[in-house]
């Protein structure tokens, strides 16, 4: 079949003659061959609720009418329901502050409602994209918004991983709350603790990063939508405004507000950085999280050897029997492209000019990205990984037993200098802080038992000090 010719400001081209798709869209696609990536499923799906939402607020506002708003409808719907997606041809990164994708979904309903009303892809004359599919809207707040509800979309399922992640280490901690090993501050023996504290660390940490998603969150239910071109929604009705917002909210089931400064929401962007921020915190905690597993799971002979990640996969080509900690390893380059994706969003917010941000193509791009990523790494660590962690316990204790960190529990009774001092005689000799102890005759046998009880040093748990039995003076 012979393509049909559109035209648009800057000349005409060739369409093929089954595409929804239109001139705008095709000229957008020659122009940014940059990524090879398609506009994110979800926010194409709600780019389509938007002008849903929009043809039924310009009926009710009498800007276009009945039989053009329901064919809009329908072909949003349509769209709503995962049809016409291969019609989307426009890269994640382009210029124009997001103009291209706009209009090619524009476009797309504009041929679709017009074939719903009996006509063809051969003209605008039914439906025209610009003067009804994109009545009282702009770019400028149909991109943003967009954004806004793919994020809400988008997150719920990170924070129910997370939670997943939150509830299996606590079930760790529980597990690992007798199991004794030595604390350490800059790789160096520091003090006694228990696995069950390390990994309620980790539930904490969790639990916060949750807390800050949600927080940051919260904010993409303020939307710019009506605002138009800058701020001042010029070439909207009276009423379209206030009511572009609730039928959206009703659309979505949503509680979704406009902002309260139009001009502000418009130009700013300063909530994705927020949002942004709040995921790569989370990246940095599990990716400290993954370095402490490969640190305490090393060896299994030669290094800490305290924990056993689950066996996953073959961890050499030429090394037999090497098993490596393949999970913890994808988490960190997780949060490494997360982090990156944070720097990226951060520069493009800033680089915004007076009215408006022409940067938010790659913002959303990265944001998307690495919400689904940190969605998919945090499931893989907690099914691949922490649920199948094991503990040696022998082996923790014997090295708290064997550790000079014990002496610092000795400081409140015979004094940082000479419990230094026995440090560095246990080091010395190899033998045991208990053992030098009784050879000092500083404290008696049944004192040294009490101070050196390992459990209650890892609670944090010390006895009192009576100074009878103290040779502080």
């Amino acid at each position: 079949m012979h393509p049909r010719i559109e035209s648009d400001s800057i000349g005409t081209l060739p369409i093929p003659s089954n595409a929804y798709y239109g001139v705008q869209t095709l000229r957008a696609k020659h122009n940014f061959p940059i990524s090879g990536e398609k506009l994110h499923l979800s926010f194409i799906k709600n780019l389509a609720v938007i002008k849903k939402a929009a043809a039924i607020t310009n009926y009710q506002e009498q800007n276009i009418s009945a039989d053009i708003a329901e064919a809009i409808c329908k072909a949003s719907d349509e769209i709503i329901a995962g049809k016409f997606h291969a019609e989307f041809i426009v890269d994640a990164i382009q210029g124009g502050a997001g103009t291209s994708a706009n209009m090619n979904m524009n476009e797309v309903l504009s041929h679709r409602a017009s074939e719903i009303l009996g006509g063809t892809k051969d003209t605008y004359d039914l439906v025209h994209p610009n003067d009804h599919v994109n009545c009282s809207q702009s770019t400028n707040d149909v991109f943003p918004t967009a954004g806004k509800l793919t994020i809400l979309e988008l997150m719920p399922n990170l924070i129910t991983n997370l939670s997943y992640l939150e509830n299996l280490l606590d079930q760790k901690a529980e597990e690992f709350s007798d199991v004794i090993k030595m604390g350490r501050t800059q790789l160096q023996d520091a003090v006694p603790t228990t696995l069950g504290h390390s990994f309620h660390a980790y539930q904490s940490a969790i639990s916060r990063g949750i807390y800050h998603l949600i927080k940051a969150t919260d904010e993409m239910h303020t939307l710019n939508i009506g605002a138009t071109a800058i701020g001042n929604g010029i070439n909207t009705s009276q009423g379209y405004s206030k009511a572009i917002v609730q039928n959206l909210a009703q659309e979505l089931n949503l509680p979704l507000k406009q902002a309260s400064d139009l001009y502000d929401a418009t130009q700013n962007v300063d909530s994705f950085v927020q949002v942004s921020g709040a995921v790569k915190t989370v990246a940095v905690i599990l990716s400290k999280m993954s370095n402490d597993l490969r640190l305490l799971s090393s060896g299994p002979k030669t290094g800490f050897g305290e924990i056993n990640l689950p066996d996953k996969q073959n961890g050499s080509s030429i090394m037999p029997g090497k098993v490596n900690p393949v999970i913890p390893e994808v988490v960190s380059q997780v949060a490494f492209q997360v982090i990156g994706n944070d720097v990226t969003i951060t520069m493009a917010a800033e680089a915004g000019q007076l009215e408006l941000n022409p940067f938010e193509p790659i913002i959303f791009r990265n944001l998307f990205s690495s919400i689904e990523l940190l969605t998919n790494a945090t499931l893989t660590l907690a099914d691949n990984c922490i649920a199948g962690i094991t503990v040696n316990e022998e082996h923790c204790l014997e090295q708290v037993e064997k550790s000079t960190g014990i002496a610092t529990a000795l400081c409140p009774f015979i004094g940082y200098k000479r419990a230094s001092e026995i440090a560095k005689e246990s080091l010395k000799t190899g033998l045991s802080i208990r053992t030098i102890l009784l050879e000092k005759n500083w404290l008696n046998k049944e004192k040294i038992d009490e101070i050196l009880d390992l459990k209650n040093i890892a609670e944090g748990k010390m006895p009192s000090i009576n100074l009878s039995q103290s040779i502080l003076t």
